[in-house]
């Protein structure tokens, strides 16, 4: 259960980002917003700029699914250093939710799942309190952040761009016209 509630939506959500990634680099590469420019851009002043965003989306699905008994995740230390890099940690992060075993999970909602930040603070949880109350919402905080970094650059994202991987449900006959 645990399982199929969180590598799924990390695997639609990465998948969905990395597309708007691909859209982001043409789009900048035809209105002249560099790499660079796109790379450093942030909200605020106090928070992080797009390549940090895109390190710590891929961080969060990693560390939830190590904290939920999967082993052997990829480290990423550093920010990317351009959108090769961004994708490359895209990609990384989705080849090793996909070799997970659902297994490693294992079927105990109920079990202990601890864990402490930073400064010093620690957390006691069952472990679907914190696949719903920390794991999904700190994922999709850093998800929403990129994704309104490129809007607030100007790249021409929607709805469609954010939550992509919908379309695969989509009742045949029933897209809008062009």
């Amino acid at each position: 259960m645990l399982h199929s509630l969180t590598v799924p939506a990390w695997r639609n959500a990465l998948t969905a980002l990395s597309g708007q990634l691909a859209k982001a680099l043409t789009w900048g590469e035809s209105n002249g917003v560099g790499e660079l420019q796109l790379l450093a851009a942030r909200l605020a002043p106090d928070m992080f700029p797009l390549a940090t965003q895109i390190r710590f989306s891929c961080g969060q699905a990693l560390q939830a699914a190590t904290r939920l008994g999967a082993s052997g995740a990829p480290d990423f230390a550093d920010d990317a250093s351009d959108f090769a890099g961004m994708q490359a940690q895209i990609a990384q992060t989705l080849a090793w939710l996909d070799a997970l075993d659902p297994a490693a999970f294992g079927d105990d909602a109920d079990r202990p799942v601890e864990f402490s930040l930073p400064n010093g603070m620690v957390f006691d949880l069952r472990a679907l309190d914190y696949v719903r109350d920390w794991a999904l919402p700190q994922f999709y905080f850093h998800i929403v952040a990129a994704y309104a970094i490129l809007r607030h650059m100007g790249v021409p994202l929607g709805k469609a761009d954010y939550a992509s991987y919908m379309m695969q449900h989509l009742r045949p006959g029933t897209a809008p016209a062009a």
